[in-house]
């Protein structure tokens, strides 16, 4: 019989904030990856195309008068904006430079007061990325798409980190992975009495299964394992079809629970609450 050990107000609070963060880390981690995620996009693609269409609306406010009207600033502002500026460097200052910095910021002002516009750079950085899909979607296109990642992969440095880039987004996002799974199995290994998750990728190479059929009457085939958290890295083994035991999960359930170490289990996969607790009752084998 399993001894209980008495409640303590240690034990109590111990127990009840491991829980309080099995319920709020979720939801709190959920919502910090989103925020990460909208600061990057924003910070480091919508905000610089913003300040390139502000860069463009001064450069044309001159030229039309609709936007000369709103963001052309006097000649009495700039003849005082010229001076301050030549009393703070001490050096001749040019009035067009003056002229265009008050614009600047008569623009940014104008912006920064209607706050749907820090949405435009992230609406044309949505829209360039689906036109880059469609134009490199096409036969020009993927021409043209490897002609630039040769030229990328003979500059020094770029050529050391590019095509692992470009291995870990096409596994996560591309249609046309580098590896296709069809099925999840179990297999012994690295030895005997480990079982890992494998993922079945196809046939072994001729020579490998060759070398199958000299000592075994079973097909071969060629199993991925995926390493934890990465699972875009991992072993490619060859082994049997009587050395894997297939089991009813989902290619997307397998990588989850590879990428989260076995804490993201499938429902029809978890071990019932009466089984844990008889192995909870269990004598311990290792000594104390």
């Amino acid at each position: 019989m399993a001894r209980v050990e008495p409640r303590t107000f240690r034990s109590d609070f111990r127990r009840f904030f491991v829980k309080g963060l099995v319920v709020l880390l979720p939801t709190v981690l959920t919502l910090w990856i989103l925020v990460k995620a909208y600061e990057f996009i924003d910070g480091g693609i919508a905000q610089p195309i913003n300040g390139g269409i502000r860069f463009v609306i001064n450069k044309a406010t001159p030229h039309v008068e609709m936007l000369e009207k709103t963001f052309e600033p006097s000649d009495a502002a700039v003849e005082r904006e010229t001076e301050r500026r030549r009393e703070a460097d001490r050096s001749k200052t040019a009035q067009n430079e003056a002229r265009s910095y008050l614009r600047d910021q008569r623009i940014l002002e104008w912006w920064n007061e209607r706050w749907y516009m820090n949405f435009i750079g992230l609406f044309v950085a949505i829209l360039s990325v689906y036109f880059a899909g469609r134009l490199l979607g096409g036969l020009l296109g993927r021409s043209l798409y490897s002609k630039i990642e040769r030229l990328l992969t003979t500059i020094p440095v770029v050529k050391q980190v590019y095509p692992y880039v470009k291995q870990v987004v096409d596994f996560i996002l591309s249609d046309e992975k580098p590896i296709k799974f069809n099925r999840v199995v179990l297999v012994q290994y690295p030895r005997k009495g480990i079982w890992s998750i494998g993922l079945v990728t196809g046939t072994p190479m001729k020579s490998v299964q060759n070398q199958m059929d000299s000592n075994a009457r079973e097909p071969g085939i060629t199993v991925f394992i995926p390493s934890s958290p990465t699972p875009f890295t991992g072993y490619t083994i060859s082994v049997t079809l009587d050395e894997v035991v297939e089991i009813p999960i989902s290619i997307d359930e397998a990588l989850r629970f590879t990428i989260t170490g076995g804490v993201l289990i499938p429902d029809r996969e978890t071990i019932p609450p009466s089984m844990k607790s008889n192995e909870d009752d269990a004598p311990n084998a290792l000594p104390e």
